[in-house]
């Protein structure tokens, strides 16, 4: 069996129709992996993954490709238009993963602080608290709940001032959560917070019940006084079941005004409640979570810094960045991503973050290290984005070096393992190389792209990028997948 044989599968997973060139696709790949043509440093790429390039309607122009080995001699096996910047779509994560884990240090943890303003007579605060954010990622239910259970543990119960959240360490830019794609609705739209909880999203299951011809909706988190309309259980298909719902979520509650097809059985929704500002949504969710714990609390939620003269009573800190990384390589956050770019640039520069102070922390990264980076263009570090930009040359180059790196087991481990989990955890499946190469994906409209390392079969590690632009760029995925188990045979 060869690489071919599964990549149906694939064509499927992305949306692409293409059952006649699927088969001459299998046909050229088989051909190319028992040829083992190997490319020689003059930067030929193997003839008949070229070929595979054409056959699916991809120009060569339009796809930028670079293998080299990590061991320190840097030979290069395989490159095409490898100084050409390409969107690399979400294996930009890569190069911001890989700058957090040397600027930042393996052991990074964000700290979450919270103040008290006023005094403290037995369990009564008279004053505020506050809540200090510093960019934390995973900053979940779970962890807010027993964050909050530290601070009851200091004896306060009732809080007779108002709840205020410093964001301050991140700058707080207009953000449009339907920039990218017009779907602000959905939680990878959700935007940048140094105060981020739970990644602000909501989480709506909705449970038909045939015999009353209601429809439960269950919402997750709880949020206090955040009231839910039920959709009427309706008849028909359940093709676009998340239309027909006709949702209505902001920061007075959530209403679904149009109906749920009982043949759609119990269904869950995520939602970015983008009409909601960060603000109303930790509110919301503060007061509910407070009130569980046997708190009061009646004053109201706002924005602010923390005053001086306030005292430190309760310190939350994240897991390491480690955890955080492969939460994001493994399952291709965007959220994640975004966060973790701000804190470089929080961290390096010590001033209120941006995207722009990020990349320029990460040029300046990849320029200590000798790495030509004159082509990359780094908008939020997420690859979520039109516009950012990078040579397979530059990444692959980065990978290497990030190879010799102390480093090194946290980066390579943080990524999807081939055929067996994360993003690539179905692809490649009954391939050698399954199992021998960690590789990141990136997916958008025209974009497909790969890089990560493999393990070839001779015990060499190659870095190996491959990056595809091009409307026919879900044609390029078999031939990606080809491409790494040429390596592992070949390298």
């Amino acid at each position: 069996m060869n690489a071919w044989d599964n990549s149906t599968q694939h064509l499927f997973f992305t949306g692409a129709h293409l059952n006649k060139n699927h088969a001459i696709s299998l046909f050229v790949l088989s051909f190319l992996l028992l040829t083992g043509v190997q490319a020689q440093e003059s930067s030929a790429l193997p003839a008949p993954f070229s070929k595979a390039l054409q056959l699916a309607g991809i120009p060569a122009q339009n796809v930028g490709v670079y293998v080299q080995e990590v061991d320190g001699t840097g030979t290069v096996l395989a490159s095409a238009n490898a100084g050409t910047p390409f969107n690399p779509a979400s294996t930009m994560k890569l190069v911001t993963t890989d700058a957090a884990l040397e600027l930042l240090g393996p052991a990074y943890r964000w700290k979450t602080q919270a103040y008290t303003g006023g005094s403290q007579v037995g369990n009564v605060l008279q004053g505020d608290l506050i809540f200090k954010g510093n960019g934390d990622p995973k900053l979940v239910l779970e962890n807010f709940w027993l964050f909050l259970r530290q601070i009851r543990a200091k004896g306060i119960r009732d809080i007779r001032g108002n709840i205020v959240l410093d964001r301050s360490t991140f700058d707080e830019n207009a953000y449009d959560p339907s920039e990218f794609d017009g779907d602000p609705m959905k939680p990878y739209n959700v935007g940048p917070d140094a105060l981020l909880l739970n990644y602000k999203t909501l989480t709506f299951q909705f449970v038909p019940n045939p015999e009353t011809r209601q429809v439960n909706v269950l919402i997750d988190p709880p949020m206090s006084g955040y009231p839910v309309t039920p959709p009427r259980l309706g008849s028909g298909s359940c093709d676009d079941w998340q239309g027909k719902l006709q949702a209505a979520v902001d920061a007075d509650g959530a209403s679904f005004n149009g109906v749920l097809p009982a043949s759609c059985g119990e269904k869950t929704w995520y939602i970015n409640p983008y009409r909601m500002s960060s603000t109303q949504y930790f509110g919301a969710v503060f007061r509910q979570m407070w009130a569980d714990l046997g708190g009061t609390f009646s004053g109201v939620v706002k924005s602010g810094v923390v005053p001086a003269g306030s005292s430190l009573i309760s310190e939350w800190s994240s897991v390491t960045l480690p955890e955080v990384i492969r939460d994001i390589n493994k399952y291709s956050n965007n959220v994640m991503a975004r966060q973790v770019l701000l804190t470089i640039a929080a961290d390096i520069l010590k001033v209120p973050a941006t995207p722009e102070r990020g990349a320029r922390a990460i040029q300046s990264w990849l320029s200590s290290k000798g790495i030509d980076a004159s082509g990359l263009v780094i908008e939020n570090g997420s690859g979520l984005s039109r516009n950012e930009r990078i040579s397979a040359k530059t990444m692959g180059r980065m990978m290497a070096t990030a190879f010799q790196s102390p480093t090194m087991p946290e980066f390579v481990s943080s990524m999807p393992l081939v055929g067996y989990d994360g993003t690539m955890r179905k692809r490649l499946k009954n391939q050698s190389v399954a199992g021998q190469a960690h590789v990141k994906t990136g997916t958008l409209n025209d974009v497909r792209a790969i890089a990560g390392y493999v393990l070839a079969a001779s015990g060499k590690y190659y870095a190996v990028v491959c990056l595809i632009n091009h409307p026919n760029a879900p044609r390029g995925q078999a031939a990606q997948d080809g491409l790494l188990q040429w390596v592992y045979e070949n390298g």
